[in-house]
């Protein structure tokens, strides 16, 4: 898609393009809060066991695990 410099549109392409966004907003369907926090909420903790940021990272998968120390003489 190619990039749109918004200062080089007329008006009425302006218009046209928050009409055509509007229309296309109108056509999602829409969900109460309650029933997405719910599903959020049921899906974090299905998958707690596996989370990293839970569960912390394995010192024998940890990538940033220092190699070796320095020693200073």
């Amino acid at each position: 898609m190619p990039v749109i410099n918004i200062d080089d549109l007329t008006d009425k392409d302006k218009a046209l393009m928050e009409l055509n966004q509007k229309k296309l907003e109108v056509k999602l369907e829409r969900w109460l809060t309650s029933k997405c926090c719910e599903e959020i909420k049921d899906y974090i903790q299905a998958r707690e066991e596996e989370d990293t940021l839970v569960k912390g990272i394995s010192e024998e998968k940890n990538p940033f695990k220092e190699k070796g120390g320095c020693v200073i003489c």
